[in-house]
This record gives C-alpha cells, structure tokens and sequence, in this order.
C-alpha cells in the first residue's frame, strides 16, 4: 500500500500543478481567439471556401497562365481530378483539422481541464488559418497579376 500511496500522490501534485497552468494558458488561447471556439470553426471554414473561389481565380483568370498549385496535395488533387477533387481534398483537411481541434477539446473537458480544451481547440486551428489568409491573399495578388 505505501507504494500505491505514494504513485497517488504523485498523480495528485501533478494534477495540481496542471491546474496552476491552465488558466494562463487558457487566457493565452483567449488573445489568440477572444470569441467562442464555434466562431472559430465557422472562420475556419469560410477561409477554406475562400480559398479555393480564390485558387480557381487565379488558375483560371490571371492572364499570364503561368500560375500553378504549389501544395502537393492540392496539385495532385487538380492533375488526377480538377477542381472537383480539389474541392473534396478541401473538404476532408477542413473536416479534419475540426475534428482534431474538437476531440482535443473534448477530451480535456473529460479530463476536468476545460480551459486546456479551449487552447486546444484554438492552438490546433489558428495556425491554418493564418496560413490559409496568406494563401487567400497570394491567390489574390497572382489573379490579377500581369
């Protein structure tokens, strides 16, 4: 029994530990992302509409035509399928990336840790999302690029 004791301890100062952290880790989430976690996902999936509307632009109306994908995926995606199975390989990254971002969420509730859940709903999908604006802003430039 001591030694049970002793690994039930241990486990109970960690989980304290844990606690001290988890709010400032959640208000760090809450600068990155100050509204709900569902705004987040509706952002998220706006920006993915955008960005294809927006690579469709600019491989089919810059006037230069020497704009090409450069994402592996997508560029596979375009050559075996065109824009319908761009569009699906979209899809599935979108619907992914919120399914992570919502599984981690879940489980760290499940756990106790909400304000963990929230980080991690935000920090998994905040990092695509400045990706995909870079990306809707480049898809921008090169349509209308001459």
């Amino acid at each position: 029994m001591p030694i049970r004791n002793s690994i039930n301890n241990i486990i109970r100062r960690n989980i304290e530990k844990e606690r001290t952290l988890e709010r400032p880790i959640e208000k760090f989430s809450k600068l990155l992302w100050p509204w709900a976690e569902s705004k987040l996902a509706l952002f998220i999936s706006s920006m993915a509409i955008l960005d294809y509307v927006s690579t469709y632009a600019a491989l089919r109306l810059n006037v230069n035509n020497q704009v090409t994908e450069v994402g592996f995926i997508a560029k596979w995606a375009l050559q075996t399928g065109g824009f319908v199975r761009l569009f699906f390989v979209d899809l599935t990254v979108i619907a992914f990336l919120l399914l992570l971002a919502t599984g981690a969420r879940l489980l760290y509730i499940r756990l106790g840790f909400p304000g963990f859940g929230r980080a991690a709903f935000v920090f998994v999908l905040t990092p695509y999302s400045v990706f995909i604006l870079a990306v809707i802003f480049n898809n921008i430039l090169l349509t209308f690029l001459r």
